[in-house]
């Protein structure tokens, strides 16, 4: 696909065919709002349903099939998706309004992922041992759980959704998998790779459409064993209570109010630069952006001094623009609601700092400056999760209060500290209240091959990614034989 061009048949892929809609969907280029990306059919409940019912009939099948077998598929996976990054990134970009090597990157990433997990589908392994009674073996075996039912956000068209659905396949799952409704084309064209890899029908299926219905059926369903979810914390509750409530799995990831501290030792331009790009790339639409700036008092003026000139020589613009540092918010919705903050900062007495503004530009689009204020502890802006271009900075007397205010929050996704203080470092890596610690680096920025996943509010469930997607897209099975 190009620029301008059209995407067409957007369709449903359920049980190895694909399948239109009794209605449809637009999504348009947050960069350039008279152009179409995509029209996609929105499936109803009935098709939803008939998705979940050819995952579980396939379930028996893929579940004792080779690991060799679910290697190659996800290798071959892997290897589309790697070769396409430039082609699949200007989608991103277009769709999205990540920047092109952001998106570009982003689509490299998903690849890497598939790749990953055409590795874990091989090593597999379990445990043998003695029982505690003489002549009795002992082993301790996983198998898949069953149909999954995956549910992705937005923001990371690509790469959550591989987080998701190649450890799933790579376990002998079946998935069902549900894009958020701004992203038609790139879950269509995820979905569009998956089905050329030679996997039987029904054992992965595409559903799009809106979360009240389309949502809300993989979350009812009762041949649907478990539920992974990312997006926000309102949502995830009511995913939590409807699949607790049948005794399914239920992973969810749901964002977080993510601090970076700032120690009167730290470089303030690296210092600087980590903010920036945890707080603002990506228009802070990252549910591990640093929406919080702590920083101690010694150094506190000059930082948010270096900060604002940084702000102000930042280029926004259209997301495929050469140069250009940040794109346009996903929609008009996202960037009511980011200058709606701007002004309930403003209400509550925060100090404005820079931004904060909409933005004309060649084209019709979301752009908005990037906003910074020095707020107080109890201020909404520091309490709450915007998911959008706003930061603010609180003082800290010493490394205490910055610890102690890092840890004021009622979600605990990531946090990181700028510091050359190797005392302070390890202490913040042990005492930060979240599930990702970063050192002398931005809080958004993380691995694809290790764990992923917060604390508190921030998370429920078994992490994802890495080796440890394991303890969510599998049970754990004991047996006992007489020798």
């Amino acid at each position: 696909m190009i620029h301008g061009e059209i995407h067409q048949n957007v369709r449903q892929y359920i049980n190895g065919r694909w399948e239109t809609s009794a209605t449809t969907g637009v999504s348009a280029n947050p960069s350039d709002t008279s152009e179409v990306v995509a029209e996609y059919a929105r499936a109803d409940r009935r098709q939803v349903e008939s998705a979940i019912r050819a995952a579980a009939d396939a379930f028996s099948h893929w579940s004792h099939s080779t690991p060799q077998r679910r290697a190659d598929v996800l290798d071959r996976i892997g290897t589309e998706l790697l070769a396409r990054k430039d082609e699949l990134g200007l989608l991103l970009a277009r769709e999205v309004g990540k920047t092109l090597p952001e998106a570009v990157a982003e689509a490299a990433r998903a690849g890497q992922v598939f790749k990953f997990f055409a590795g874990e589908a091989l090593r597999g392994g379990g445990e043998n041992m003695a029982s505690v009674r003489a002549g009795v073996q002992v082993d301790v075996t996983r198998e898949p759980v069953g149909v999954a039912g995956l549910i992705t956000p937005w923001n990371s068209p690509l790469a959550v959704p591989a987080t998701k659905i190649a450890p799933a396949l790579a376990h002998g799952n079946c998935v069902v998998f549900k894009p958020a409704e701004l992203v038609p084309a790139c879950g269509w064209t995820l979905a569009e790779i998956i089905s050329r890899a030679a996997l039987p029908a029904g054992v992965f299926n595409l559903v799009m459409g809106s979360g009240r219905e389309a949502g809300q059926a993989l979350v009812d369903s009762p041949l649907v064993d478990a539920v992974s979810f990312t997006g926000s914390a309102r949502n995830g509750e009511r995913i939590l209570q409807a699949v607790a409530a049948r005794r399914a799995k239920v992973q969810l990831e749901m964002g977080g109010k993510n601090a970076l501290v700032v120690l009167a030792d730290a470089d303030i331009d690296h210092a600087v630069d980590c903010a920036v790009q945890g707080a603002y790339f990506s228009n802070g639409q990252r549910c591990t952006a640093s929406s919080r700036l702590i920083v101690e008092a010694a150094v506190h003026d000059a930082f948010v001094a270096r900060l604002r000139e940084r702000l102000k020589a930042l280029k926004i613009g259209h997301a495929l623009e050469r140069g250009v540092d940040i794109g346009p918010l996903v929609d008009e919705e996202r960037l009511a609601r980011s200058l709606a903050w701007v002004g309930i900062a403003r209400e509550e007495g925060a100090e404005h700092v820079w931004g904060g503004e909409p933005l004309q530009r060649a084209t019709a689009g979301h752009y908005m400056s990037p906003a910074l204020f020095l707020a107080r502890p109890g201020h909404r802006i520091a309490r709450e999760e915007i998911f959008g271009p706003l930061a603010c900075v609180l003082r800290a007397a010493d490394y205490d209060e910055a610890l102690a205010l890092c840890n004021d929050t009622p979600s605990g996704l990531s946090a990181g500290i700028c510091t050359n203080s190797l005392k302070h470092a390890m202490h913040f890596r042990r005492h930060a209240e979240v599930g990702m610690t970063m050192v002398n680096l931005p809080t958004a920025g993380v691995d694809f091959h290790v764990p992923f996943g917060g604390r508190k509010g921030s998370g429920y469930g078994p992490r994802e990614q890495g080796r440890h997607a394991a303890e969510f897209y599998t049970t754990v099975k004991t047996g006992y034989m007489l020798a």
